[in-house]
């Protein structure tokens, strides 16, 4: 996954935890504006949150942080 990608997920990540704790959770759609201005990239997060992670549609934004940070979960 490209590197500019993986410091947005984790500011948004950051964010989100930020304003609602560390419990919160997010949804690859998260990282993205409610419109499909880039499928590219978001097939991109999509094969990496299901395909090669196995995710669920939701999780805690605590663990997509460390799964970008190569921090076992």
């Amino acid at each position: 996954m490209q590197e500019s990608l993986k410091d947005k997920i984790i500011a948004v990540c950051n964010k989100k935890i930020a304003a609602k704790g560390d419990q919160v959770g997010v949804s690859f759609y998260a990282f993205f504006k409610n419109e499909n201005d880039n499928p590219e990239v978001l097939m991109e997060v999509a094969e990496w949150w299901i395909k090669t992670h196995r995710l669920n549609h939701f999780e805690k934004a605590i663990k997509i942080k460390n799964i970008i940070n190569g921090i076992p979960t």
